[in-house]
C-alpha cells in the first residue's frame, strides 16, 4: 500500500463486506456479487489460468461444473443453486490431471474443501495449484425431489419455477406469477426439504479455503447487496487486496453486530446438524448390520458408489482385478461384504459429501451407513480427517 492509501491492508483473519463494482453482474448475482468479481479479477490478470464453476443448465434442477477461460463468461456463472448436487472435487482432480500445471480458481462448499484435502493426502490433486473461493453452506436438494416437492407440498408447477434459495430458515421459490417459502424444519419433517448427508453436516463455514463467502451476518444498508468475506490466508488476502486497489470490488470492515449473527447462524446450524445426527444414528443403531444387509440387498453391483466416492480410489491400473476381489462374479445382488469392504476402505475419511447415496441406481441410503460407522468411531479414536472444523 502506498503512503496515502486511506484503507489499511486487508490480512488473513479479517472480516469485510464485500461487493462487486460490475453492474452486469451485480444485476444476476446474489449478495453483491462479490465472488464472481473476485473470480473476474483473479482470470483476468493471470492470477488463475481458469476458473471452474457451477452454472445453470437447461433449468435450476440442473447444476453443470464449467471451466471458464474467458473472464467475460464468468457473469453466466453468477448465483447460486440449492438444487444442484456436485462434489466439485473430482472435477478439480480430471482437471489437473490433464493440465497438471495450469492454476485453477474454484468455489467450494464444505464437503469439496474436505474432499479435496482427501485426495491432496492420496496425491490426488495439487493444492498450491487452487484458488480456493469457500461458500458457507446451509445444504442442498435433490433435483428429482426439489421438483417432487414444488409440485406436491407447494403446490406449484416446478418448470415455472426460476429461482430458488435458503435464507432465514424457509427454503423460498420464485416462479410465474409469484414467490412461496415454508419452512426447512417443516419440509423435513415431511421427508422432503436437504439432503439427508446436508442435513447432518456440521462444517458450515469452510476456513481452510483461501476465503470464506456467504450472506450469513451482513446487516444494515449492505443486507442483501454484499458478501460477508472472512480471509483465511495470505493467498485470500493477496486476491482481495488487489482486487479492491483494481476496482473491481468495494469493501468495509464487517459489522461488529453481523459477525455476531453469523457466528449464531453458524452455531444454530450445527445444533440442527447435531440433532439429525442423533435422530439417524440412534435410529440405525437398534440393528446396523442387518439393516445394512437388507437395504444393500437391492445392490446391482453398478459401481457407481467407488466411482463416485472422492476417498473410495481403487488401487492404480488394477481397477478390473479389485473388482472381482470384492464382488463374485455374476452375483447379483453381491454379498454384504461388498459393501462392507467399501465401508471399511473409507471408514476413517468419508466426508459425507452424500455422492454414493445421490447417485445409487436403487436408493440406498449409503451415505447414512458410511457416515454413521465414521462418525462412530471419531466418538472413540482421534478423527481421521484433522482439523477440528472437519467433524462432519
Amino acid at each position: 500500500m502506498g503512503l496515502f492509501d486511506s484503507k489499511p491492508a486487508i490480512k488473513a483473519g479479517d472480516m469485510v463486506y464485500a461487493w462487486t463494482t460490475e453492474d452486469q453482474i451485480a444485476q444476476k448475482a446474489e449478495c453483491g456479487g462479490a465472488v464472481t468479481g473476485l473470480l473476474k479479477y483473479a482470470l483476468t490478470n493471470k492470477m488463475v489460468d481458469a476458473v471452474l464453476a457451477v452454472q445453470k443448465g437447461q433449468d435450476i434442477y440442473d447444476a453443470v461444473p464449467t471451466v471458464v477461460t474467458d473472464p467475460k463468461e464468468l457473469v453466466g456463472t453468477a448465483g447460486s443453486l440449492h438444487c444442484g448436487t456436485l462434489l466439485i472435487a473430482k472435477v478439480v482432480q480430471k482437471f489437473q490431471k490433464g493440465s497438471p500445471d495450469k492454476k485453477l480458481a474454484v468455489t467450494v462448499k464444505g464437503c469439496d474443501l474436505m474432499a479435496l484435502h482427501e485426495l491432496a493426502k492420496r496425491k490426488g490433486v495439487n493444492l498450491s495449484n487452487l484458488l480456493l473461493i469457500g461458500v458457507n453452506c446451509g445444504g442442498t436438494v435433490s433435483p428429482v425431489k426439489a421438483r417432487t416437492m414444488i409440485r406436491d407440498v407447494y403446490q406449484v408447477d416446478p418448470n415455472t419455477v426460476h429461482k430458488e434459495e435458503i435464507d432465514k430458515g424457509q427454503f423460498i421459490i420464485e416462479y410465474e406469477g409469484g414467490h412461496k417459502g415454508i419452512s426447512i424444519d417443516e419440509l423435513e419433517e415431511s421427508g422432503y426439504g436437504r439432503r439427508s448427508n446436508c442435513r447432518r453436516c456440521l462444517y458450515k463455514v469452510p476456513r481452510e479455503a483461501d476465503l470464506a463467502c456467504g450472506n450469513w451476518g451482513v446487516i444494515g444498508d449492505k443486507a442483501g447487496k454484499a458478501t460477508f468475506v472472512e480471509v483465511c490466508s495470505d493467498k485470500g488476502a493477496e486476491l482481495i487486496q488487489k482486487a479492491v486497489k483494481a476496482g473491481a470490488i468495494a469493501t468495509t470492515p464487517a459489522d461488529p453486530k453481523g459477525i455476531e449473527i453469523r457466528k449464531k447462524v453458524e452455531g444454530a446450524m450445527v445444533k440442527l446438524g447435531q440433532k439429525w445426527r442423533k435422530k439417524d444414528f440412534t435410529a440405525l443403531k437398534a440393528d446396523l448390520w442387518n439393516t445394512i444387509a437388507g437395504e444393500t440387498s437391492r445392490c446391482i453391483k453398478c459401481y457407481s458408489c467407488i466411482e463416485n466416492c472422492p476417498v473410495c480410489m481403487p488401487v492404480a491400473g488394477n481397477g478390473k482385478e479389485t473388482k472381482s476381489l470384492m464382488v463374485e462374479q455374476g452375483a447379483l445382488p453381491p454379498s454384504p461384504m461388498f459393501h462392507m469392504r467399501r465401508f471399511a476402505h473409507i471408514s476413517d475419511s468419508c466426508v459425507n459429501c452424500g455422492q454414493c447415496e445421490e447417485l445409487c441406481a436403487m436408493d440406498i441410503p449409503l451415505a447414512l451407513f458410511s457416515h454413521a460407522i465414521r462418525s462412530e468411531a471419531d466418538l472413540a479414536f482421534e478423527p481421521k480427517l484433522g482439523r477440528p472444523d472437519y467433524s462432519n
